[in-house]
C-alpha cells in the first residue's frame, strides 16, 4: 500500500519537536509542533495548511515567526491550533512587529484555541495590519480537523500546563488495481484523483473524461479496493499520571507509527514526574498498549546527550515486552 501521509521530525532527538507531514495526494503539509524549523525549505513551508502546537514553551514554538516571514504573500489562509490562551500567544507574536506596509499581502492567519469542552476562534488579517478579530466558540468533540480524506483529532493533557497530544487519521485507503486498470486499457493520470474524490463522497453522478472518453461513475469505481487507512499520532511533553496515560492510549490506539517523547529514564522517574515529562520505559508502555505497529522516540533530556542510545532502547523493549 502507497502511503498517503510522509512524515519526518524535522530535528535530532535533543533539539526542538517538529514533525512535518506531507499529504502525499494532495501537495499540502501539515506541521506537528513548530520548533526551530531551519531545516524546512521555504517551499515546504509554503505547502503547509495547517499547524497543531501541542504547547508554547519557546522549544515548541519559535518557529512561528520563521513561518510567518515566509507565508506573508501566501494566497490561502495558515491555520493554527493550540491549547487554552492559545490565541493570546500568537497574538503577543504579531504585535512584536511593525505592519504598517502590509494591507495589500493576501495572508490570513486563522487560530483555534482548544479546552475540554469548547474549541474558540479568532483571525487575523494582513489587510488589517494583523489586528485580533474573534470569531465563534463552539463545542468540542475531540475533532479538531474534518477534511476530505482525513480527520486530525487531540486530547488535553498535563504539562503543568495544559498541552496537547494529535492523531492524523486517514477514513480508509483507495488502492487502485493495475490489473484491472491494463485490462480496461486505461492509463494512469490525473484523472485517478478525481475518481478516489468521487469515492470518497459517493458521488454518483460523477462523470470522469479520460483521453476522448467519458465514463461513468459506475465504470470506474470496480478499479478501486478499499482498504484501512492510515493514522499517525504525535505525544510530547505530559507527566506520565495514570490519567494522562489513559487519555493517549485512546488516541493513539492502532496508529501506524507513534512519535512520543522519552525525555527520562525510568531510573530518573523522580526527576520525569518534577519535569512533569514521560520516560522512556512509558513511552514504550503506551506504544504497546494502544497496539501501535511503529514506535518513533523523540524529544530527549540533554542529560543523556551521550548515551541517547539507552532512551531509544529502553523504550523498545517495553514496546515489544
Amino acid at each position: 500500500m502507497k502511503p498517503s501521509f510522509h512524515a519526518r521530525l524535522l530535528n535530532g532527538p535533543f533539539e526542538d519537536p517538529c514533525l512535518y507531514v506531507r499529504l502525499l495526494r494532495e501537495s499540502r503539509a501539515l506541521l506537528f509542533d513548530i520548533g526551530f524549523t531551519a531545516n524546512l525549505s521555504p517551499r515546504d513551508i509554503l505547502k503547509t495548511s495547517d499547524i497543531f502546537v501541542s504547547h508554547t514553551h519557546v522549544d515548541h514554538f519559535i518557529g512561528f515567526d520563521n513561518i510567518l516571514r515566509i507565508s506573508l504573500k501566501k494566497d490561502s489562509p495558515l491555520r493554527f491550533y493550540g491549547p487554552e490562551k492559545f490565541i493570546d500567544r500568537v497574538e503577543g507574536k504579531l504585535k512584536g512587529y511593525t505592519w504598517n506596509l502590509i494591507g495589500e499581502y493576501p495572508i490570513i492567519i486563522e487560530v483555534a484555541e482548544i479546552n475540554e469542552k469548547t474549541i474558540k476562534r479568532a483571525v487575523f488579517k494582513a489587510e488589517n495590519s494583523f489586528k485580533r478579530e474573534n470569531m465563534d466558540t463552539v463545542l468540542f468533540d475531540g475533532i479538531l480537523l474534518k477534511d476530505s480524506f482525513f480527520s486530525i483529532s487531540t486530547a488535553v493533557l498535563d504539562h503543568q500546563i495544559p498541552c496537547l497530544s494529535f492523531s492524523l487519521e486517514e477514513d480508509y485507503h483507495i488502492n487502485i488495481d493495475k490489473a484491472k486498470l491494463k485490462k480496461l486499457n486505461l492509463p494512469v493520470g490525473p484523472w485517478l484523483n478525481k475518481l478516489k474524490k468521487a469515492i470518497r463522497e459517493n458521488d454518483l453522478n460523477t462523470a470522469i473524461t479520460i483521453g476522448d472518453k467519458e465514463f461513468t461513475f459506475a465504470e470506474l469505481k470496480g478499479i478501486a479496493n478499499i482498504t484501512e487507512g492510515q493514522k499517525l499520532s504525535y505525544v510530547a511533553d505530559i507527566i506520565g499520571s495514570e490519567g494522562n496515560i489513559k487519555k493517549v492510549i485512546e488516541l493513539v490506539k492502532g496508529s501506524d507509527v507513534l512519535y512520543i517523547e522519552a525525555y527520562f529514564l525510568d531510573k530518573d522517574k523522580g526527576r520525569a514526574e518534577q519535569r512533569y515529562h514521560l520516560t522512556a520505559k512509558q513511552a514504550g508502555k503506551i506504544a504497546r498498549e494502544a497496539g501501535v505497529k511503529k514506535l518513533e522516540v523523540f524529544h530527549f533530556s540533554p542529560k543523556y546527550i551521550d548515551a541517547p542510545e539507552e532512551l531509544v532502547k529502553e523504550a523498545a523493549e517495553e514496546f515489544r515486552r
